[in-house]
């Protein structure tokens, strides 16, 4: 294994890596396009890669990770009560994760594996797609109150009845 380790502060579109030696010397600092990380990295035998958690760093997470390399993810509110700085940078964030890493001393988050991963996604975008019907459920009742209409009472206003009785009202309305 390789002495070297890199910190990695990612963004949405861009990446910022910090490489250490084992005597905490920088070797090399780039920000690039997500797109180039790995063939940046690819220039160097780094031992360990590490990155806060975050949206954008769960694929940069991924395509390491699948290449072989050992990648750990911090725990982003545990490393910011560890290196509290009063100058806040990527460069200097990196370099604090790269740091923290070389010293074996980054708080580590939990990453699931990729089954459960999938899982998760899939419950939570169930979730926002309920939440979304129920608030256009409360849109359209509240569209019908503010017109002064009131719906039938004998069924609910969503089932098959329901929704005729919507579609039979003027069309210039809705």
């Amino acid at each position: 294994m390789s002495a070297l380790v890199c910190g990695l502060d990612v963004h949405k579109d861009s990446t910022y890596a910090t490489i250490l030696n084992t005597e905490g010397k920088v070797i090399n600092e780039m920000r690039m396009n997500n797109e180039e990380v790995l063939s940046y990295l690819s220039h160097f035998n780094v031992g360990k890669f590490a990155m806060e958690a975050s949206t954008p760093a769960a694929s940069l997470y991924r395509q390491l990770a699948s290449k072989g390399f050992d990648v750990v993810v911090s725990h982003p509110k545990k490393t910011r009560y560890i290196a509290e700085a009063k100058i806040k940078s990527d460069r200097v964030d990196c370099k604090t994760i790269a740091e923290l890493t070389r010293l074996d001393a980054l708080p580590l988050a939990y990453v699931p594996d990729k089954g459960t991963s999938m899982l998760r996604e899939q419950v939570r975008r169930r979730a926002f797609l309920v939440r979304e019907r129920v608030n256009v459920k409360v849109k359209i009742k509240s569209f019908l109150t503010y017109e002064g209409l009131k719906w039938p009472l004998d069924h609910d206003l969503f089932t098959k009845k329901g929704v005729e009785w919507l579609h039979s009202l003027n069309s210039e309305l809705l």
